[in-house]
């Protein structure tokens, strides 16, 4: 019989920073070990180990920086149903392109957002 996966259910999905400079900040996250996604002249997009994503963005008022992370599941809709089921009340999930998403409030006021997994299938 398999061994029941012990890993935890979530993880840290996005981490977002502000930079005047993409081209090299980009360049610098690749030379630390990250993996380049999207490199554009306003954005980029870099992964982590575990499928975390790294989000370089010129914009500083960008809705990207809203949030310091988000999280990430492997199934939005069994983790939402589960979190209503245990009365967290989580608003209902959007359909985006790349993502579903939805959001929490947790006790302490701070809006929680809940993503869809996308870890990449690049060879690790």
């Amino acid at each position: 019989m398999p061994e029941q996966d012990q890993r935890p259910s979530v993880w840290v999905g996005h981490i977002a920073l502000h930079t005047k400079k993409i081209a090299e900040s980009c360049e610098f996250m690749r030379q630390v070990g990250m993996r380049v996604l999207m490199n554009q002249e306003n954005f980029a997009l870099l992964e982590l180990r575990g499928g975390t994503h790294l989000v370089l963005t010129t914009d500083e008022n960008s809705s990207l920086l809203r949030r310091s992370f988000d999280l990430m599941v492997d199934d939005i809709d069994a983790s939402h149903k589960e979190f209503t089921d245990l009365g967290l009340n989580p608003d209902e999930i959007e359909r985006g392109n790349i993502h579903d998403s939805f959001e929490i409030t947790e006790p302490g006021g701070n809006v929680i957002m809940f993503n869809s997994s996308h870890v990449g299938d690049l060879p690790v």
